[in-house]
C-alpha cells in the first residue's frame, strides 16, 4: 500500500483522496505501482488548480460575462466535487467559492455601471431630440440641416436604452427631422414658384425694355426706364439660370437708349455752344451801336441783328439768360437818343431779340 498527506492506494488498487468528510474514492488503478497511480491523480488535480487560476484571471482582466463566467465555475466544481483527483480539494472548492464572489461583484459593478451609460445616453439623446426639435422651427435651412445630419451620426454612436423608451425618443427624433424637411420643401417649392412668377415679370420688362431701345422720344421714354427698373427690382429674383441673362438683355436695351440719347445730346450741346459763340459775338456788334446818333442807321442795324439772331438757334439753357441780357442792355431805354426838338412822334423802340 502507498499514501501521501492527500490520498493513498490500497493493496486493491483503489486510490483514495482525503478530504473533511473523510476517504472519498478516487477510481481504480492496476496499470502499474501505487506511486505511479497517485502520481496520475495528482496531475489531475494540478490541471484543476491550473484551469481556475486561468479562470480568475479572465474574470479579473477580461469583460467576460458574468453568464459566461458561472457556467464555467459550475464546470470546475462539477469536477472537484466528482474526487477524480488527489490534492487540498478543499483548497479549490474555496477558490471557487471566492471566484463566485468575484463574479457577483463584476455582476454588479457591470450593472452599475451599464445603469450610468444608460442615465447618460438617455440624457445625451434626450437632449439631441431637444435640438432638433429646437432646428425644426429654424428658418436657416442650410446650416439646420447639415446639423441635423450631424445630430443623427452622434445619434447613431449612442447605446441604445430599454426598447420603449428608445423607440419614445426617436420617433420624436425622428419626427422633429421629417417635420424640417417637409417646412423645407413648402419653402422651396414657394421660392420657385415665386422666382418663375418673376421670371415671367422680366421676360415682359425685358420686351418692353427692347420695344424701347430705339425711341427718340428722349423724355418720356427715360421716364419710363426708370419706371421699368423700379418693376425689376420688386419682381424680386428669377432662377438662377434665368437671372444673369434677362438682365444682361434688360440692361442691354437700356445701354442702346441712352447710348443713343446721349449722341443726340452731345451733338445738340455742340450746336448750341456753336449758337452761343454767334450769338456773343452778336451782342458785342449791338453794344456797339450805343450810344445812337443815327436813329435810322440804328433801327437798320438793330434789326439786321435780330434777323441774324433769330436764325442762329437755340444756345445752352444755362446761358440763356446772359445772352438775353447782353442784347436787351444794348437796345434798353436807357441807351435811347434824345428826341431832337421838332421832332415827329417818338419812333417804336427796336424789338428785343429772344435767346
Amino acid at each position: 500500500m502507498s499514501s501521501d498527506p492527500w490520498g493513498r492506494v490500497d493493496e486493491t488498487g483503489t486510490v483514495y483522496v482525503r478530504t473533511a468528510d473523510g476517504e472519498k474514492v478516487v477510481g481504480s488503478w492496476q496499470a502499474g505501482s501505487p506511486e505511479e497511480a497517485l502520481a496520475y491523480f495528482e496531475r489531475k488535480y494540478e490541471g484543476l488548480v491550473v484551469e481556475i487560476g486561468l479562470l480568475e484571471k479572465r474574470v479579473k482582466t477580461t469583460d467576460l460575462s458574468a453568464k459566461d463566467a458561472q457556467t464555467a465555475v459550475d464546470h470546475l466544481r462539477e469536477q472537484v466535487d466528482a474526487h477524480h483527483a488527489v490534492g487540498d480539494l478543499e483548497a479549490l472548492r474555496a477558490r471557487l467559492d471566492q471566484l463566485v464572489a468575484l463574479v457577483e461583484t463584476r455582476r454588479e459593478e457591470r450593472k452599475a455601471q451599464r445603469a450610468k451609460q444608460s442615465d447618460e445616453a438617455r440624457g445625451a439623446k434626450e437632449a439631441l431630440v431637444a435640438e432638433a426639435e429646437e432646428l425644426a422651427r429654424s428658418d436657416q435651412w442650410r446650416a439646420a440641416g447639415e446639423r441635423l445630419r450631424s445630430l443623427v451620426d452622434t445619434w447613431k454612436g449612442l447605446p441604445r436604452l430599454d426598447r420603449k423608451s428608445d423607440d419614445e425618443l426617436w420617433h420624436r427624433f425622428s419626427h422633429a427631422r421629417s417635420a424640417f424637411s417637409k417646412r423645407r420643401k413648402q419653402h422651396f417649392a414657394q421660392l420657385d414658384a415665386q422666382r418663375e412668377e418673376a421670371r415671367r415679370i422680366k421676360e415682359r420688362l425685358v420686351s418692353e425694355a427692347e420695344a424701347l431701345s430705339n425711341s427718340t422720344d428722349w423724355g418720356p421714354t427715360a421716364a419710363r426706364y426708370r419706371d421699368l427698373m423700379s418693376e425689376w427690382k420688386a419682381a424680386g429674383r428669377a432662377q438662377r439660370e434665368h437671372e444673369d441673362d434677362l438682365w444682361n438683355r434688360f440692361r442691354g436695351a437700356q445701354d442702346v437708349f441712352f447710348a443713343a440719347r446721349s449722341s443726340v445730346f452731345a451733338e445738340r450741346d455742340a450746336e448750341q455752344s456753336e449758337n452761343l459763340k454767334l450769338k456773343e459775338e452778336l451782342v458785342t456788334e449791338a453794344e456797339k451801336l450805343v450810344p445812337v446818333t443815327d436813329l435810322k442807321s440804328a433801327r437798320a442795324a438793330f434789326r439786321s441783328v435780330n434777323e441774324r439772331w433769330e436764325a442762329i438757334g437755340h444756345v445752352p439753357r444755362d446761358a440763356r439768360p446772359k445772352s438775353r441780357g447782353g442784347c436787351t442792355r444794348s437796345s434798353g431805354p436807357s441807351r435811347r437818343p434824345r428826341r431832337p426838338s421838332g421832332a415827329g412822334p417818338t419812333p417804336r423802340h427796336a424789338r428785343v431779340p429772344r435767346a
